[in-house]
């Protein structure tokens, strides 16, 4: 049984095609990285997957479940792109309301300090900073020791040493049983972190399958040299060797020539054609 399984979704907003037949599976021991760029449909299909919005076709099902079943409720961890909390309430409340929800919840305690919030466990959500409250909400995503794990954008305000804090719950929550499922604009934060890719743009799913294989499909080796007149060259190629080839034999004159691999960015960059 896959963990997460969407099959034909489809999604729009008045005119609008936010999602267009997309289909996916995630299974245990996944960490799955949904790219995108803004407006792309990432955002859509995370909410259809934990049942805040509703499919126009296709269908959603949690380790086996709809999404909206108590069922499949209690099997998922989630942290939304955008949060609210009651402002009156204390941080440690907060945590240990969503505790009690699980059957097999961690230790509020373990999951304060994960994040950094135990010297913040009395004080008031509402006079939380934004990042302190984005840290709030990554505690509220893992407490429940849930066997899926779903966030969108979590680095998102967050400093370096909460980031690094993140990515040592993702790769915890991953294991035989369980699976995490995150969007990110942070390509170096996709490429530390998942063991699959998938890249939406459009609504569609371009791309589906390792870092590695992305890397090797799409990625290209650049080519970057001075030229006689002065002017830098820059060149993309599949065939560095043949292109610097033909370089020499043309008698060209040149100097300072450097090749290197295309960054992970500059791949994402060349799938969906440019802004992310």
């Amino acid at each position: 049984m896959h963990l997460i399984e969407a099959q034909g979704l489809r999604k729009s907003y008045g005119s609008v095609r936010a999602l267009n037949d997309v289909g996916f599976t995630v299974d245990a021991g996944e960490v799955v990285a949904l790219l995108g760029r803004n407006g792309a449909g990432k955002t859509t299909a995370i909410e259809l997957l934990l049942g805040l919005r509703t499919p126009d076709a296709g269908s959603v099902t949690i380790c086996g479940e709809p999404p909206r079943s108590p069922a499949a409720r209690r099997n998922v961890g989630a942290m939304p792109q955008h949060t609210g909390f009651p402002d009156s309430l204390r941080v440690r409340e907060l945590v240990e309301l969503a505790a009690v929800h699980y059957a097999h919840p961690h230790a509020i305690d373990d999951v304060l300090a994960a994040f950094d919030l135990g010297a913040l466990a009395n004080d008031r959500v509402g006079g939380l900073s934004g990042g302190q409250q984005r840290r709030v909400a990554l505690a509220l995503a893992f407490v429940g020791n849930p066997r899926v794990v779903m966030l969108d954008e979590p680095s998102t305000g967050l400093d370096v040493e909460a980031r690094r804090a993140l990515w040592e719950q993702i790769r915890a929550a991953a294991d035989e049983t369980r699976c995490v499922l995150f969007t990110t604009h942070y390509l170096e934060e996709a490429e530390a972190l998942a063991t699959r890719i998938l890249v939406i743009d459009r609504g569609v799913v371009l791309f589906d399958g390792s870092p590695r294989s992305f890397r090797e499909r799409f990625g290209a080796r650049r080519v970057e040299y001075v030229a006689a007149s002065g002017e830098r060259t820059v060149v993309t190629t599949d065939d560095t060797d043949g292109y610097v080839r033909e370089l020499v034999t043309s008698g060209a004159a040149f100097r300072d020539l450097t090749v290197t691999q295309s960054s992970f960015e500059d791949v994402f960059l060349d799938l969906v054609g440019g802004g992310v």
